[in-house]
């Protein structure tokens, strides 16, 4: 499954006839119980959201955006409501804060999403100073009405920022040029996995994009993506937990006998190592960072939690030195990720991720009528002069151009 809704629909049913269920969809981070409580029967072989937002963090942390954002799609059946938890948590470690939670209803449940999404940002630049948008969670039903109306409404201009996590990033292949074009400068972190030269993949790959060139020949892009690659590495799960089911001498019904098999997993799949760790996936992952550029998108570098941000893919011989690159070091390569963005608005420099809002109170400043000093305030001349003036007057021009 690749939604939260499908995947908790499966689960229930999986639990009830005690059948493993391999889920797809984001892993979840505080759900009111954890997945493996409520739905024993349910593996996730998706990665872990928290990695996504250490790097979202990291990124605001080091451009200096004190204020974000942060935007969600509701799920019907909830879960994705900690992924705010978890954001605040490390943007407060990186001197940075969530100033508004946009929590968008299920699109499904929506006659008119276009119209709620242009409400719900009309107040956000009514009320709100942040211009860094982070999309947590979205369909992408959802996210194109958000950015078409983002693009109309002037909030994916200069000194914006836009940051999607996995679930969108990975179905960027997926969307057609119209909705890519509307969201020029938004910078996706997706989950990684090698492809190259290895046997296995290369024959994956041959039948996936013939198959796929034979039912969808309207398509132009016939290429695997993560989750085409998680799908076959799940089948390859069942598969070696089946051969390996052995009901002699156990006192374990077959059910739990193939959910033990799965949990017991450890091979290298084609999206990478399949090991499992109270239903989720164990190990930590590499992501590509990317950034839509015009009617498609280039890929800037890699992340991951243990080595942070490079151009290049981190070789095993810097993982032996035990080298790691933090973010919050002097010679930390985020600033080489700088120049290589394309930002909203062909911003040639990184967006300050403000603007005043639109409606503001304003500042009054009172003047006394008698000074001592002239040279301080003096009330005598139209408009008044004085240090004092001209120290406001600086300060707001300053104020103007950060």
């Amino acid at each position: 499954m690749g939604t939260w809704e499908e995947t908790v629909l499966v689960a229930e049913i999986g639990n009830q006839s005690q059948v493993p269920v391999l889920s797809f969809s984001a892993t979840l981070i505080a759900p009111p119980l954890s997945p493996l409580q409520q739905w024993p029967f349910m593996v996730q072989m998706a990665t872990n959201v928290n990695e996504q937002i250490r790097f979202i963090a990291a990124m605001a942390g080091f451009f200096r955006w004190r204020r974000v954002v942060a935007i969600y799609e509701a799920s019907v059946y909830g879960g994705y409501s900690g992924m705010f938890a978890a954001l605040a948590e490390q943007l407060q470690n990186a001197n940075s804060e969530i100033e508004h939670q946009l929590v968008l209803p299920p699109v499904s449940s929506l006659s008119d999403p276009k119209t709620l999404v242009r409400e719900e940002f009309t107040k956000l630049m009514i009320s709100k100073q942040s211009r860094v948008f982070i999309v947590l969670q979205s369909s992408l039903s959802m996210a194109t009405h958000l950015f078409r109306e983002a693009k109309k409404m002037g909030l994916m201009g200069k000194d914006s920022a836009w940051i999607v996590t996995d679930s969108i990033a990975s179905l960027l292949d997926s969307v057609n040029t119209s909705v890519i074009s509307s969201m020029d400068g938004v910078i996706g972190i997706k989950t990684w996995f090698s492809g190259g030269d290895d046997e296995s993949f290369r024959s994956f790959k041959l039948e996936f994009k013939q198959r796929f060139r034979s039912e969808y020949p309207e398509e132009d892009n016939s290429e695997p993506g993560i989750h085409a690659v998680r799908a076959f590495d799940g089948v390859t799960v069942i598969k070696k937990a089946m051969i390996e089911l052995d009901l002699s001498g156990t006192h374990l019904s077959p059910s739990y006998m193939l959910l033990n098999n799965i949990l017991s997993s450890n091979f290298k799949g084609l999206s990478g190592s399949i090991r499992f760790n109270t239903g989720h996936q164990s190990d930590s992952r590499i992501f590509s960072v990317v950034n839509v550029v015009g009617k498609g998108y280039k890929e800037v570098g890699f992340w991951s939690s243990k080595f942070g941000f490079s151009e290049d893919l981190v070789g095993e011989e810097k993982e032996e030195r035990g080298e790691r690159n933090k973010f919050n070091s002097s010679d930390n390569n985020m600033e080489a990720m700088a120049d290589l963005v394309n930002w909203p608005g062909n911003l040639k420099r990184v967006p300050k991720g403000w603007a005043m809002p639109t409606e503001t109170k304003k500042m009054k400043i009172g003047v006394p009528g008698r000074t001592t000093f002239d040279q301080f305030v003096n009330t005598k001349t139209d408009p008044y002069s004085g240090f004092q003036r001209d120290f406001i007057t600086c300060g707001a021009k300053i104020s103007l151009t950060l």
